[in-house]
């Protein structure tokens, strides 16, 4: 697998932080746990449920050895996010990020979690909307 990375851009490499003073190129010759730091998501902007679960799985990658800890975290808020949550595709992405986590692939389950940004909105307004009506 081949990345490309800008000058001064950071890449985080099983656990480690790694920035780049030039423009470059690596290939990875055998599996690698890393993320982008386009991809990385900051602790304010953790600001919806599906997103304090990304921001959760995303804390297990960047930080392995404390990952079986955060774990129980994730399992925590993927319950209580499962249940608060009634939007089908939401639903799915959470039952295939928890079973991604189970296996201890972790980017697997933050590209999951990604697709269920876009339905997130309309689910909140949509129990927002119900909430309303029952009173």
């Amino acid at each position: 697998m081949f990345i490309h990375l800008k000058r001064g851009e950071k890449l985080y490499l099983n656990g480690a932080v790694l920035r780049v003073d030039r423009r470059t190129s690596l290939e990875f010759l055998n599996d690698v746990t890393f993320l982008l730091e386009n991809h990385v998501m900051q602790a304010d902007e953790a600001t919806t449920p599906i997103r304090q679960l990304y921001f959760v799985v995303q804390t297990m990658l960047m930080d392995p050895s404390n990952a079986g800890m955060t774990a129980e975290l994730y399992k925590h808020l993927s319950h209580r996010t499962r249940q608060a949550i009634e939007d089908p595709a939401i639903q799915d992405a959470i039952d295939g990020a928890d079973r991604k986590v189970a296996e201890g692939r972790y980017f697997d389950a933050l590209k999951l979690l990604r697709s269920g940004f876009t339905s997130e909105p309309k689910a909140e307004q949509q129990k927002a909307g119900n909430a309303e009506e029952a009173a």
